[in-house]
């Protein structure tokens, strides 16, 4: 029943592909870019629709917001996102608290940014962010570089995916909203692509955002290694979440594909930085990448050799940082996505450095169907940490038995 239903809400929203057109005016990149992250540039009331149908709007007062973030250089960027905040009464706290919801994947082109897709019903994950708001948390969410704005999308770029989720969080309480206090208290949360920038802000929150008061993260399906994830995308149903990485870490780092690709791999790749989710999962489903490289070897061989090997390796997870912010980690064992293995590994890589984690596997089949059944998990954890109770951290498991043969 669970598969069936997801198929059915899945099958509504790609109904009708979003095609690449021109955006709104307010989708115009400023001619001068503040150096300050989370400076609001410019903002307006939006709207946000739960179905496709926008017959059920979501109990929100909705804003469109952009405001100032920063490339993988370092170098100030325009973002854009939506600030949500609740309609429905509060009856048990008057701040349940701001939440940043990092989105999974949406696709490449930037018609698919959140901002756009929340406003005529297509936003897949509506339903976590509906929850949200129905627990009276506040919530932003940010449409990632290059969805919306012009240019590429950075896909999988760990440190632009980790200071956009971070800048939202500044730019929600710099926006002078009066359910929003400045200094008030945060929370990241994310699956999937949302769950790799949810835990690349945890990693960086410290040294880049310490004026933040986060207090906790929680990521499922975390693609912390991206080689690993290569292989179990490679030839699936899923292939176009392999081209994505390609396209938008290649961008990210000015890399050329045209030498590593042949003529149907390039026309892919141009293809594929236009479309969003499920125009790609139709176009491409069962793709082999050694179909569309130069040389017939797949990608998950290219990406371990230079100067691809470094570029990929950079946005490995838990690699010298580690959340200095009680964690949460959901998989599923049976993930047909993202492997479970890399969401383990990452727990252990985190625990051995000193992170405080508290690790969540499941037996959800497919990576959808996980996601649905991660989100009770998710609402209490927040809720545990705004209300300022323990984490019980069971980090004991992984450095010894969680590697072991029960625990996989």
């Amino acid at each position: 029943m669970l598969g069936q239903a997801v198929r059915l809400a899945l099958s509504a929203v790609s109904a009708r592909p979003l095609e690449p057109k021109p955006q709104s005016a307010f989708y115009t990149e400023p001619d001068v870019i503040p150096d300050e992250p989370g400076t609001i540039l410019r903002s307006e009331p939006a709207r946000f629709y739960i179905d496709p149908f926008r017959l059920v709007p979501a109990p929100a007062r909705v804003e469109r917001i952009m405001f100032v973030s920063r490339n993988r250089t370092g170098a100030p960027i325009a973002v854009t996102g939506t600030v949500l905040t609740p309609t429905r009464p509060r009856t048990k706290r008057a701040d349940r608290g701001l939440v940043a919801f990092a989105v999974g994947t949406q696709g490449m082109g930037s018609q698919c940014a959140p901002s756009l897709q929340m406003a005529v019903g297509r936003e897949y994950e509506s339903v976590f962010i509906s929850g949200l708001l129905a627990r009276g948390y506040n919530v932003v969410v940010p449409d990632y570089q290059g969805l919306g704005m012009p240019g590429v999308h950075t896909y999988m770029s760990r440190r632009v995916q980790g200071h956009v989720v971070l800048d939202a969080l500044r730019a929600a309480q710099n926006f002078d909203h009066p359910d929003i206090p400045r200094n008030g208290p945060v929370a990241i949360t994310g699956y999937s692509q949302g769950g790799g920038a949810a835990a690349s802000a945890a990693e960086m929150w410290h040294e880049y955002a310490p004026e933040l008061d986060v207090r906790g993260a929680v990521a499922g399906a975390v693609p912390a290694d991206l080689e690993l994830t290569a292989w179990l995308l490679d030839g699936g149903p899923y292939f176009g979440f392999l081209g994505y990485a390609i396209a938008g870490i290649a961008t990210d780092y000015g890399v050329d594909l045209h030498d590593f690709l042949n003529d149907k791999g390039r026309e892919v790749i141009a293809r594929i930085t236009e479309q969003c989710l499920f125009e790609s999962l139709r176009a491409y489903a069962f793709t082999k990448s050694a179909t569309l490289t130069a040389d017939g070897r797949p990608l998950g061989k290219l990406i371990g050799e230079e100067p691809l090997a470094t570029l990929v390796r950079e946005q490995r997870l838990g690699e010298g940082a580690w959340p200095r912010m009680d964690t949460m980690l959901v998989h599923s064992r049976l993930d047909d996505v993202v492997p479970f293995e890399a969401g383990r590994a990452l727990a252990e890589r985190w625990v051995r450095q000193g992170a405080r984690v508290h690790f969540a596997p499941g037996v959800a089949p497919t990576h959808a169907a996980a996601a649905l059944t991660s989100y009770s998990a998710a609402f209490r954890f927040l809720n545990a940490r705004f209300a300022g109770r323990p984490m019980r951290a069971n980090t004991a498991r992984y450095l010894s038995t969680l590697a072991g043969p029960e625990n996989g």
